[in-house]
């Protein structure tokens, strides 16, 4: 999500250390380790409340599908893999952008860009 690797996550444990000083820097963090449980005791709170509220029809709803990402790879570029099992990468790729926007486009040509839709 955040994309931190271990080079990113030391040197922000640098910074922090010398932002807050040896002696801050553990209390911060126990600050910071309280404040992400307690959002996501009331994040798993909100998501129980929403499915209470829902009732038995949607006990199967994910919440994660309200995501319009997750939304449209799990109901329209599913379908396209399916329908894509058995050809090769390339054929993929371009079946891929053909369904995304409609038409293909031939072996280095550049996609239409559209100045009103940016």
């Amino acid at each position: 999500m955040f994309d931190l690797s271990l080079p990113k996550l030391l040197v922000l444990a640098v910074i922090a250390l010398v932002v807050f000083g040896p002696n801050e820097l553990p209390k911060m963090a126990a600050k910071a380790g309280k404040a992400l449980r307690e959002l996501r005791r009331i994040a798993e709170g909100a998501k129980a409340d929403l499915r209470e509220g829902l009732g038995p029809e949607f006990a199967e709803f994910d919440i994660d599908d309200l995501n319009p990402r997750r939304f449209v790879q799990k109901h329209l570029l599913s379908d396209l893999d399916t329908e894509l099992n058995g050809h090769d990468r390339a054929e993929a790729a371009t079946a891929t952008a053909t369904a995304r926007t409609g038409t293909a486009l031939l072996p280095g040509e550049e996609p239409p860009f559209d100045t009103e839709a940016t």
